[in-house]
């Protein structure tokens, strides 16, 4: 489980992000980092369970860093104020479809997907989804999936279907996607609950479906 102490690093480096703050509460980011370090690792042997591409994994290969590149931000605080984790056969540099777990002081979300793939990589997707229109709808329509992610994630979509598809394909709404993301927001309570692991395997074992198709989509699977 995660400990509270973690949740309170995170808050207070929201309101003092800043590298004087940071380097003398080093200690305090330390704990928290291993802290979610060790959360990371026990979800991975709760994941390879049913999914075993990610048997082996270590947890560093699927953290983000706390380190911001501000070289092209308008923001130039140093620091996320987040710990995040993406859970593939590769890790966070491996652009496949995977799992996602982000905690941050004002949002606890858990996340299954592929995020911007490369243009051949989305239109291999896109191919895939348009030759099996069934399959997938049946994925991402089904009562299990739609009851814990609602509709995928539309934050960047085409506003018309893309070059090469038929305008009034049944599938249309999804052919338009640029990125292929469920999510599922939780609550404070539940992130820090003894239980959260088993919780978030849950929620993720009902996007592997999801993930296998998208992987086989990419020839990742």
């Amino acid at each position: 489980m995660l400990h509270k102490s973690t949740i309170g690093f995170l808050k207070k480096l929201k309101k003092n992000n800043n590298r004087d703050w940071f380097n003398a509460n080093k200690k305090l980011y330390e704990d928290a980092r291993y802290d979610f370090e060790v959360f990371v690792f026990e979800l991975i042997q709760k994941i390879a369970e049913f999914d075993e591409t990610v048997s082996g994994l270590e947890p560093k290969d699927c953290m983000f860093r706390i380190y911001k590149d501000v070289r092209f931000s308008k923001d130039k605080t140093p620091y996320k104020t987040n710990f995040g984790a993406a859970i593939n056969k590769g890790g966070r540099k491996l652009s496949i479809a995977g799992y996602y777990i982000h905690i941050s002081p004002t949002e606890y979300f858990l996340g299954s997907g592929l995020y911007m793939p490369a243009p051949e990589k989305l239109l291999t997707v896109r191919n895939s989804i348009a030759a099996k229109s069934a399959k997938f709808k049946n994925i991402v329509e089904g009562k299990e999936f739609k009851k814990i992610y609602g509709k995928l994630w539309n934050g960047d979509t085409l506003k018309t279907v893309p070059k090469g598809f038929d305008k009034e394909h049944p599938m249309a709404e999804y052919l338009k996607l640029k990125s292929f993301i469920c999510d599922h927001t939780v609550k404070e309570e539940k992130a820090l609950s003894k239980n959260y692991g088993d919780y978030i395997a849950k929620i993720f074992k009902t996007a592997k479906p999801f993930n296998d198709f998208l992987n086989d989509a990419i020839g990742a699977g």
